[in-house]
C-alpha cells in the first residue's frame, strides 16, 4: 500500500468573530488517499491556511523538505518512520510550532488510515487500552456573550445543561481578561471570576467535577496566586493556562504554591517542549493536544513520559469529533490520564463542530464507551467540508 494523495481543506464558519477566544471556528482537515482506496483523516488546531502551507509547500533542499512531497509512494503503515523522516526533512522550517501542528494532522491521518487497513480501532495500535471501562470527557464551556453578566449567565446555563446531558465534570472558559480574553471582554477585577466560580458550583452541585480555564489570564505567578485563593474553596480539579506559555520559572513557582492543580500544554509542540515543564517540575497536569503536539506518535510520548513523572493526562481539545476521538484513543493507552476535554455538539457556538461528522464517538452515562470501530471512529460530512471550505 502507497500514499498517492494528500488532500487539504481550509474550513471556516461564515459568522467567525475574530476577537473570539474560540478556535473551534475554523479547521484544517486533511485526508491521506491510497493506492488501495483507503483514506485516512486528520485535523489540527492552528492558523489553517498557515498549516495548509507548510503541509503543500515543495522543498528546495534537504534541511527544509516539503512534507507532502516526503509522504508520496511511502507506506503508511511505517507511521513512527514517517514521522522522523517529516521531523528531520523539515526541520529548519519546522521543528516547533506551525511545523509540528502540520505534521500532527498527517500523523493522526496515517494512524486513521492504518486503523482503517487493519481493521482495527486506533487504541489497539497504539499498544492496548489502559482503562478498558472508557474513557470520560468533561464538557468545555466557553458561553457568548459582551458584558459579564451576560457571559455569567449563559456560562452558569451551559454548566446545568451539561450535568443534564450526562457529563461528569465541566471546564469553565472564564476568559474575561488578558491578551486572549472572549468578546473583547476586559474586567481586571479578579474577584469576579471568583463570582463566576462559585455561581457556576453553586447551579451543578458538590458532586460535579469542576476545572477552570482563564487562557493566560496573570502575568505573573503572584497575581496567580492570590487569583486562585479566591475561588480555591470551590473544589475545583484544576486551573489551566494561567500564565505565559513560556513562563517556566513561574510555572514552577506556582505549581508549588497553589492550592489548586495547575495544568497546562495545549500550545507546546512535540515531547521535547513537555520535557521542559516536565523536568522543572512547572506542572501539576499535562494537556498535550493531539493536532498539535505531533499527532498521536509523540501525544502517546508526552503521556509516557508524564507517567513516568506521576502526572496527570488530560488531553487538550478545542476542535472537531475528528480531535475528540484521537484523544479518546490517546487517553485509552494514557496510563494517568483522567479525562478528555470535550466541546459537545448541544453547547457549541460554532457550526463546524456541529456539522462535521456525521459519525462521532458517543457519550454514553458521562462516559465515551472504548471506541470499536476501525482507525478513529469517526465519519466525515462530505457535505460539510463542501459548505466550509474556503481557499
Amino acid at each position: 500500500m502507497k500514499i498517492t494523495k494528500v488532500e487539504c481543506f481550509v474550513l471556516l464558519v461564515p459568522d467567525y468573530r475574530a476577537d473570539a477566544c474560540s478556535s473551534a471556528q475554523d479547521d484544517l482537515v486533511v485526508k491521506i488517499h491510497t493506492d488501495e482506496g483507503l483514506v485516512g483523516i486528520g485535523e489540527t488546531d492552528t492558523n489553517p491556511w498557515v498549516a495548509r502551507a507548510m503541509i503543500e509547500a515543495p522543498g528546495t533542499h534537504i534541511m527544509g523538505l516539503g512534507l507532502t512531497e516526503m509522504l508520496m509512494g511511502k507506506d503508511p503503515t511505517d507511521i513512527e518512520g514517517l514521522w522522523e523522516k517529516m521531523y528531520i526533512g523539515s526541520a529548519m522550517t519546522g521543528r516547533r510550532g506551525l511545523g509540528i501542528c502540520a505534521m500532527g494532522a498527517l500523523d493522526m491521518a496515517l494512524w486513521d488510515l492504518r486503523g482503517k487497513a487493519e481493521g482495527k480501532p486506533c487504541w489497539q495500535l497504539l499498544g492496548g487500552a489502559i482503562n478498558p471501562g472508557g474513557i470520560t470527557p468533561y464538557a468545555s464551556l466557553l458561553p457568548e456573550g459582551d458584558d459579564l453578566d451576560t457571559y455569567t449567565r449563559i456560562l452558569v446555563e451551559r454548566a446545568v445543561k451539561a450535568k443534564k446531558l450526562g457529563f461528569r465534570a465541566a471546564k469553565l472558559e472564564i476568559c474575561i481578561k488578558g491578551p486572549y480574553s472572549h468578546n473583547s471582554l476586559q474586567i481586571p477585577d479578579d474577584r469576579e471570576c471568583a463570582k463566576i466560580v462559585a455561581a457556576c458550583r453553586k447551579a451543578v452541585g458538590p458532586e460535579m467535577t469542576l476545572m477552570v480555564d482563564v487562557a493566560y489570564a496573570w502575568a505573573d505567578w503572584k497575581e496567580a496566586l492570590r487569583a486562585i485563593d479566591m475561588f480555591a474553596d470551590q473544589d475545583i480539579y484544576f486551573i489551566e493556562t494561567p500564565l505565559p506559555s513560556d513562563d517556566i520559572e513561574g510555572y514552577a513557582k506556582l505549581v508549588k504554591a497553589s492550592p489548586v492543580r495547575v495544568a497546562a500544554g495545549e500550545w507546546l509542540n512535540s515531547r521535547f517542549e513537555f520535557r521542559e515543564l516536565m523536568d522543572r517540575d512547572a506542572l501539576d497536569v499535562v494537556q498535550p493536544d493531539v493536532g498539535r503536539v505531533g499527532g498521536l506518535t509523540e501525544a502517546r510520548r508526552v503521556a509516557m513520559a508524564a507517567r513516568d513523572k506521576g502526572l496527570a493526562v488530560v488531553p487538550h481539545c478545542w476542535k472537531s469529533a475528528i480531535g475528540i476521538a484521537a484523544s479518546a484513543h490517546l487517553a485509552a493507552v494514557s496510563p494517568t490520564c483522567t479525562y478528555i476535554e470535550f466541546l459537545p455538539r448541544e453547547l457549541a457556538d460554532s457550526s463546524l463542530r456541529k456539522d462535521l461528522c456525521s459519525v462521532e464517538l458517543p457519550v454514553v452515562n458521562g462516559q465515551i464507551p472504548l471506541p470499536t470501530a476501525p482507525g478513529l471512529g469517526i465519519t466525515l460530512n462530505e457535505d460539510a467540508l463542501v459548505k466550509y471550505r474556503v481557499q
